[in-house]
């Protein structure tokens, strides 16, 4: 048997970290994902480079910043030209196993290249993996919960096939099947889950788990806001949505979460004693926060990017909460020091693995995310089926509200800065939901003062990278004979 870790790497989709009991909250039912921050470390101030799917995991899947090497939407995930952790690990002798099917990821060719295997063993009975048999749900009578309303917020309600077998069971019992058997050489078990994204809907017992009653009030702030926040509002028609509405998605939602710790469970109960397990979420969600729902491209505040992040295992000191400021694209570099292997190109992430071993260490001083485009490239944004339609439909409608936005955050302030808009100040010290923005008040001038300029650093620094390998200045070319016909060389063969 070798002495190299193994990993199971366990990512959540759209999950906020203070839904989690560990990051802070008493109501969450979240035992699993508490018990593995307990024996291993969390970590406070990690941050989302990205607040929407694919330039996430594009992101920390390679350690480049999304606006490194173009990666800020759908469209562009990681090519199989392009390097990432995943492909470290299989280039260094682990066998590399990713659950599921995760197409926002990676281009035509990277999967192959970065794993041995993918996919299903079980396959899901419903939703689009299933020939697109959608899951029968039924929505609580509430007064004016009307069906397009819960439709724009994205809610469909009790799942009534007890027997349903959705993405994340399916991915589950793959997982588990596989960990049954797993392989002698070192191993990756990349399992990406769908939970908690919307559509907001759950299983019994989950559905039924959280108090109605006992769910918070939703954040609502002062100070200038980005204009995305009213033009949800306007779009979706969430004037509509009652306090009574708010806390049945909510509630639902951490129904969604506790399913979720569930499946943790019994992936961590799978796994064999060798195994560093990793938890993580790709972004987080509004869920009525500011009176909206869901994501936005540009959407910065920490409900969206403050990431619940947890490691535990052999290797990984027992060291409780840390509060310094961490990024997600930090995580795979742990890994891959706790094997022993280097990345082999340069990336942005730092290893975790010396704060872990001594607090006094620290680890990073600001933490950065960044998302939204140009007004210009609106002829390339997503058009959107129903329901993400409106958002769409708001997004070419109103290109300015989308606009490239960058947060900087230490451990006290955030700063946002806008193209088309006006910055955005919170301390969090006082405000942890970040819902006040004091841009523009004289006594936290030196902040904005301070943060903008660690903000233009940061973007010069990572702006690009050089390649690996450097082509050769003044190649030969070929040239026609004269009067002869004009030929094309043959183009090169590619890579991998």
């Amino acid at each position: 048997m070798t002495s190299r870790p193994n990993f199971l790497v366990v990512v959540a989709d759209q999950l906020r970290a203070d839904a989690v009991g560990a990051f802070g909250n008493a109501r969450a039912h979240t035992p699993h994902l508490d018990a593995l921050a307990a024996s291993g470390a969390a970590f406070g101030n990690a941050f989302a480079q990205h607040p929407v799917c694919s330039p996430s995991r594009a992101s920390f899947l390679s350690g480049w910043y999304p606006h490194t090497a173009g990666h800020r939407s759908f469209g562009t995930p990681l090519r199989a030209d392009e390097p990432n952790f995943l492909r470290a690990f299989r280039a260094n002798g682990y066998r590399v196993a990713w659950v599921g099917d995760r197409g926002d990821t990676f281009g035509p060719g990277a999967t192959e290249l970065a794993a041995d295997e993918h996919g299903f063993a079980t396959r899901p009975t419903s939703g689009r993996w299933a020939d697109g048999r959608r899951t029968e749900t039924e929505r609580p009578a509430l007064p004016g919960g009307d069906d397009d309303v819960w439709d724009r917020l994205f809610y469909r309600g009790r799942v009534l096939d007890a027997d349903d077998v959705d993405f994340d069971e399916a991915a589950v019992r793959t997982a588990e099947q596989w960990l049954a058997r797993p392989p002698e050489q070192p191993w990756v078990l990349f399992a990406p889950l769908v939970a908690p994204h919307c559509p907001f809907q759950a299983q019994e017992p989950w559905f039924s788990l959280h108090d109605r009653d006992a769910q918070p009030d939703h954040v609502s702030g002062s100070g200038p806001e980005p204009a995305y926040l009213q033009g949800i509002r306007d779009y979706y028609g969430t004037d509509r949505v009652t306090p009574e509405m708010w806390r049945e998605v909510a509630a639902t939602y951490h129904g969604m979460v506790s399913r979720l710790d569930h499946h943790v469970g019994r992936l961590v109960d799978a796994a064999p004693e060798n195994t560093v397990v990793v938890f993580f979420s790709d972004h987080g969600e509004y869920l009525g926060d500011f009176g909206v729902i869901e994501k936005w491209p540009s959407a910065l505040h920490s409900c969206i990017t403050r990431d619940p992040v947890i490691l535990s295992g052999p290797g990984v000191p027992e060291a409780g909460m840390i509060e310094d400021m961490v990024e997600l694209i930090d995580v795979f570099p742990t890994l891959l020091e706790l094997a022993g292997i280097d990345a082999g190109y340069h990336h942005f992430g730092r290893s975790l693995l010396p704060v872990l071993r001594d607090p006094a260490a620290g680890h990073r001083e600001y933490a950065f995310s960044e998302g939204g485009f140009l007004a210009e490239e609106e002829p390339k944004f997503e058009r959107n089926g129903f329901p993400y339609d409106l958002k769409g439909a708001l997004q070419h409608d109103r290109p300015h509200a989308v606009g490239k936005a960058f947060a900087v955050r230490d451990q006290r302030w955030t700063y946002v800065w806008r193209l088309y808009e006006p910055a955005e100040v919170y301390d969090r010290a006082a405000d942890p939901d970040e819902a006040h923005n004091l841009a523009g008040h004289p006594e936290v001038a030196h902040v904005e003062a301070r943060m903008s300029q660690v903000l233009l650093r940061w973007l010069a620094e990572t702006a690009d990278i050089l390649p690996e390998r450097a082509d050769p200045r003044l190649p030969d070319v070929d040239r026609p004979v004269p009067g002869g016909p004009v030929t094309a060389s043959p183009p090169p063969a590619q890579p991998g």
